[in-house]
């Protein structure tokens, strides 16, 4: 390896601007570089949970996070600000204590709607958010838990709001997933 290449290898490129296209037609490139990585990395595109995950914007925005414990994933979103930064979340293990659970920060709160099956009943139910929810709970029966796929999606839309929607199954009578828990 020649002293340039070397050097090209180990060097960092700070431009004042960054501009793309032909000559004469190029447009500047507004993104961040941190904006650019997050869009850009395939590499983990699947987050575990575990036990309990504080969501951030940084790390898993467009990224599909795994309910995955037998005890239950316990996930905080960060404070909604209005960013537009979308989380989903997918059961990958059927909790066998305990529930996996979303829920918000501070005084934020979910609105949306949630399709729920009913595996004997071949029964679908719609199950809308209430002013003050803040929590999804998968409860293992009557509110999801029950099949492995099951998933919510989060949209921060405004300041303290939360854009929510899902699909869940259950057994028993169907019940709504949604509650105020934190505030």
């Amino acid at each position: 390896m020649s002293f340039r290449e070397d050097y090209l290898q180990d060097a960092d490129l700070a431009v004042a601007a960054l501009r793309i296209g032909s000559a004469g037609a190029a447009v500047a490139v507004a993104a961040t570089a941190t904006e650019i990585n997050r869009a850009a990395d395939v590499s983990s595109r699947l987050v575990a949970a575990g036990a309990t995950l504080a969501v951030t914007e940084a790390l898993h925005d467009g990224k599909t996070i795994l309910l995955d414990t037998l005890a239950g994933s316990v996930c905080t979103l960060p404070a909604a600000t209005g960013s537009g930064a979308r989380f989903k979340f997918v059961t990958s293990v059927i909790a066998t204590s305990n529930s996996h659970k979303i829920q918000v920060t501070g005084n934020d709160v979910m609105q949306g709607v949630c399709l729920t099956s009913q595996d004997a009943g071949d029964t679908l139910v719609a199950f809308e958010t209430a002013a003050d929810s803040d929590t999804i709970t998968l409860n293992r029966s009557t509110t999801g838990s029950t099949l492995r796929g099951e998933w919510f999606e989060l949209e921060d839309i405004a300041a303290d709001l939360w854009a929510v929607r899902g699909v869940t199954a259950a057994t028993g009578t169907e019940a709504s997933p949604f509650s105020a828990a934190v505030t």
